[in-house]
């Protein structure tokens, strides 16, 4: 037998040829006399509460031990907390990998999943690895999803429609009459998808809490994290909430043991009344800093959108990547979008207020 001197390379899956990188938020590199800030990941700028820590470190103590593949616990505390049905919520690893279970649940190759875009970058890369087919409808000039040709752009191929509200990275949400009307007309045997990954830093009162949409319409699953407002984005939890026959799919779709027992006592402790209420305050207190930082990048010229989320978006076109370098280069670690725009995340006040001293000096 003779052996070639070029040994096949592995067969993989076509469509993996499409699927694009993720790209994360660049950290922030410590640098000789100067404080550096990361405003790139929307992540909280704040560490988990103490009650919460131990309740991390108790956990920690049990690691040689699978957790409970059913987070019952946690499930438990969370349907308390929501006002939902235990048999409603699904949990993962994020609610990224939730939208990925979804697609696997619904789509076969070639069936469509229909989103706006610019939107969370996980989309396409989910949507390309299921061998879906993308469909993405541009937003309108004011950064929000523009529903009636999300609407029309539903054919029978479609099997999930994703609505990221408050848009990432853009910042606008959904507001109740639009959404109420797009659900009115979207076939019955859709899967619509509400991501409401920055539920909690909405103070616009024309946004719907997701719950109330879920609870009226069959065909919606409603996503939200425990990283964002939480702060436990290093423990990825994600939870799904959806009518029975959805969500038994997902849990069925789960990765056995996905959720660790820390973050499961960690989401758990993080919703104890006093500690939410806490944790709420500090939500509280990074909404003001948004509007401080929104309306005063406004009164120095430059066009944001609405900011929904913990993070706002200026649509700089091809000036994103100058602009994020040259934040860079006074310690704002911010995330750009080649050609589009440029992310910035609600930080400390310290951040935020130098933010605002170095984009005076930017805008054109």
């Amino acid at each position: 037998m003779t052996i070639p001197s070029t040994p096949p390379a592995p067969r993989l899956r076509a469509n993996m040829a499409k699927v694009p990188a993720y790209v994360a938020g660049k950290p922030a590199v410590a640098r000789e006399g100067l404080e550096v800030f990361k405003l790139s990941s929307n992540e909280n700028p704040y560490p988990p509460l103490p009650s919460v820590l131990t309740a991390i470190a108790r956990a920690a103590a049990t690691v040689n031990r699978y957790p409970d593949p059913a987070a019952t616990g946690m499930v438990a505390a969370i349907a308390d907390a929501w006002g939902v049905a235990p048999g409603n919520l699904a949990a993962a690893t994020g609610s990224v990998r939730l939208l990925a279970q979804l697609a696997e649940i619904t789509c076969a190759p070639g069936d469509e999943v229909v989103y706006a875009w610019r939107s969370f970058e996980a989309y396409p890369i989910t949507v390309a690895i299921s061998d879906a087919v993308p469909v993405e409808v541009p937003l309108t000039a004011g950064a929000r999803h523009d529903l009636p040709a999300m609407l029309a752009a539903i054919t029978d191929r479609t099997r999930l429609v994703v609505l990221c509200s408050p848009n990432n990275p853009t910042g606008p949400a959904l507001r109740r009459d639009e959404l109420t009307d797009f659900l009115a007309q979207v076939p019955g045997d859709v899967l619509v998808v509400l991501d409401e990954a920055y539920r909690e830093f909405v103070d616009d009162p024309e946004v719907p809490d997701g719950l109330d949409v879920f609870r009226a319409h069959p065909n919606v699953v409603v996503l939200r994290t425990f990283s964002k407002a939480y702060g436990l984005a290093g423990l990825r939890v994600g939870v799904a909430v959806a009518h029975p026959e959805v969500a038994g799919t997902l849990r069925k779709a789960a990765t056995p043991f996905g959720v660790s027992a820390i973050a499961q006592a960690a989401v758990v402790a993080s919703l104890q009344t006093a500690a939410e209420a806490e944790l709420m305050d500090r939500v509280a207190g990074i909404v003001a800093e948004r509007r401080v930082l929104v309306e005063g990048l406004r009164a120095q010229g430059w066009d944001v959108p609405d900011a929904q989320g913990n993070f706002f978006w200026l649509p700089v076109g091809e000036r994103a990547v100058e602009l994020a370098e040259a934040f860079g280069a006074e310690g704002l670690v911010v995330r750009a979008f080649a050609g589009s725009g440029v992310r910035v995340t609600v930080a400390e006040p310290a951040a935020n207020a130098r933010f605002l001293q170095v984009a005076a000096g930017l805008v054109r």
